[in-house]
């Protein structure tokens, strides 16, 4: 049932904080081993373009498992499908530290994707059910926060293992078992019945999610996990390798500030809110991050760069909690994790495309031109986006 209002700070909320667990590790399959791309990519004797493959098949199993495991959650509950997710994804990725081939490597990860396509979708419906009105609100703002110092942490962590191997940050997922145990035994969920049928609920889910605006954060999210894990994740490490020589430690230190910036904006984001709308708010941050990405290609040092990062880190902070707060709301209990998930699959469209979408710009014109192409797509949403989503 959601949890009442009480004197205790919210983010302090026993389960809360195992959902903060589950979100910490619905980004580690990324954000932990992003520094050491450069390093895999000359261990193990690929390109530059082919390292980003350990991103897309870690993501691509969500492109189509998302929803499926969104429809089980509404229908036999979230735990059923929650547990299991986390012990493959756990299992399969603390695997990938044992693999010396780059192929056994895709395959592991495509199975540790499989674990985590569900972790970042069931998270925010766990939040939806859980609390309500404002509430929700900030716990939205607080998980992203708690996401954000995730990915603040991760780079820098990952960069200092990789001292002692290349292969040390991948064994990080181990953790999750730990995680497993307490969202089975420890954290309260909503109670699901199957209700009137599979074929009434698509139908009804359906026609929810043909609501325009529904389908314009869908966009929205698709878009920009394109350019996060296209050509941030993916290219800025890779730009400060080759143009700067920066080590993996530099490299995990610099992306760690765009996070950072995040978390500290998604944390005040109820201040924002009362000067704008959340509308508004995702359109700005589509600017920002127009001109984050365009700097980025005219710096001269590689500690510059830790300046467009943080811009980048305070617009993802102005966009992601809020996109996830909108929807939620406009999901009914019911159809809530399909809803979520949905958003869900729609991210992994933009991470498994990002990749590639930027590794084919990069064959092509180069380095530089990938920021450029980021940096036009953010400024193309900007101008869109008052007819997707409105300006309420």
């Amino acid at each position: 049932m959601p949890s009442a209002p009480s004197e205790r700070p919210l983010f302090l909320d026993p389960n809360l904080n195992i959902i903060f667990s589950v979100t910490l590790l619905a980004v580690l399959g990324v954000s932990s081993i992003a520094p050491v791309f450069p390093t895999v990519a000359r261990e193990l004797g690929v390109s530059p373009e082919a390292v980003g493959l350990l991103i897309t098949v870690f993501t691509m199993p969500g492109i189509l498992l998302t929803p499926f495991f969104g429809i089980l959650a509404d229908r036999f509950g979230r735990k059923k499908v929650l547990v299991p997710a986390l012990l493959l994804f756990s299992l399969a990725g603390s695997s990938c530290s044992l693999a010396r081939d780059f192929e056994v490597l895709l395959l592991l990860r495509f199975l540790q994707g499989v674990g985590a396509a569900s972790l970042g979708s069931l998270n925010a419906t766990l939040i939806g059910d859980l609390f309500t009105g404002r509430r929700r609100t900030e716990a939205m703002g607080y998980n992203a926060s708690v996401l954000s110092i995730g990915t603040a942490v991760y780079p820098s962590l990952g960069g200092a293992l990789a001292a002692l191997g290349w292969y040390v940050p991948f064994a990080l997922p181990i953790v999750g078992l730990a995680v497993a145990f307490a969202v089975l035994f420890r954290l309260d969920s909503v109670e699901v019945e199957p209700g009137n049928g599979l074929g009434r609920y698509l139908r009804d889910a359906l026609a929810g999610m043909k609501n325009r605006k529904v389908i314009g954060l869908y966009l929205v999210s698709v878009m920009t996990f394109i350019v996060l894990y296209g050509a941030y994740t993916t290219f800025i490490p890779l730009h400060l390798s080759e143009r700067f020589g920066s080590t993996a430690f530099a490299i995990g230190l610099i992306m760690s500030v765009g996070s950072l910036s995040t978390a500290i904006t998604a944390s005040g984001l109820r201040y924002l809110a009362r000067h704008t709308t959340s509308e508004r708010l995702i359109t700005y941050a589509f600017a920002l991050y127009g001109v984050s990405f365009a700097a980025i290609p005219m710096l001269p040092g590689h500690w510059l760069v830790a300046l467009p990062v943080a811009l980048f880190g305070v617009a993802q902070g102005m966009n992601y909690p809020v996109v996830m707060s909108l929807l939620a709301g406009l999901a009914p209990t019911e159809h809530r994790a399909i809803f979520m998930s949905a958003n869900g699959m729609v991210l992994r469209v933009g991470q498994t495309l990002g990749p590639l979408i930027m590794a084919a710009v990069f064959a092509w014109g180069g380095m530089a031109r990938v920021f450029h192409v980021a940096a036009g797509i953010c400024i193309a949403m900007f101008l869109s986006l008052p007819l997707l989503i409105g300006r309420k």
